[in-house]
C-alpha cells in the first residue's frame, strides 16, 4: 500500500478535516499547509497529486498517537525515515491503544480470522524468529476493519472472507 492511500483511509475512518490534520502534524513539530494535505489526498492520476513520503507518513502517525493518547512531555520521537506495513500497523495499534484481542476483532469485522499468535508476530522485531512481515492485504483489511468499527454508518461492500493464511480467501 502507498502512504497516500493509507492517509486517505485514516482521514476518512476518523473523519479528520484539514484543520485537524494540520493540528496533528503540528503536534509533532512539523508544519504542513492545507495545500500539501490536499495534494497528498488526491488520486494518483490527478496532475496536482504529490507523494506522501515515509517521513511525512511517520509524522502523521506520530500525530495520530498524540491525538488519540495525548502528547507526551518532553521531546517528540523522531519520525522514521523508512516505513513498512509492520511499523504502520504498530503505530495505529499504539494510537488506538488496542490489545491483540481487539485487533483480532477489528480484523474479524472485515471478515478475516487471525490468531493471537499471528497478530503478535507482526509486532516483533524483524530479526526475531517469529517475526512475520505484514503484507498489503493484511494492512488493507485492518484499515477496512477500522472503518467498520469507527464509521459503522458507512458500510463498504462485503469482500471475500479470509482466514489470514495465504490463499485462504474464499
Amino acid at each position: 500500500m502507498n502512504n497516500n492511500d493509507i492517509l486517505r483511509r485514516l482521514r476518512y475512518t476518523f473523519n479528520f478535516d484539514d484543520t485537524k490534520m494540520i493540528t496533528m502534524f503540528r503536534s509533532t513539530g512539523y508544519r504542513v499547509t492545507r495545500a500539501q494535505i490536499s495534494d497528498w489526498l488526491k488520486k494518483e492520476d490527478d496532475p496536482a497529486f504529490k507523494k506522501c513520503s515515509d517521513t511525512q507518513m511517520a509524522l502523521f502517525l506520530n500525530g495520530l498517537i498524540n491525538e488519540k493518547r495525548g502528547i507526551k512531555e518532553g521531546e517528540q520521537p523522531a519520525p522514521e525515515k523508512e516505513l513498512d506495513n509492520n511499523v504502520i500497523f504498530r503505530k495505529i495499534k499504539i494510537a488506538l491503544n488496542l490489545k491483540d484481542e481487539e485487533v483480532m476483532e477489528i480484523l474479524k469485522r472485515a471478515r478475516m480470522n487471525v490468531s493471537k499468535h499471528e497478530i503478535s508476530a507482526f509486532f516483533r522485531k524483524p530479526g526475531h524468529k517469529h517475526y512475520r512481515n505484514c503484507g498489503d492485504q493484511m494492512l488493507r483489511t485492518f484499515l477496512m476493519g477500522l472503518q467498520l468499527t469507527y464509521r459503522p454508518d458507512k458500510q463498504p461492500a462485503a469482500g471475500p472472507a479470509c482466514s489470514g493464511r495465504k490463499g485462504a480467501c474464499t
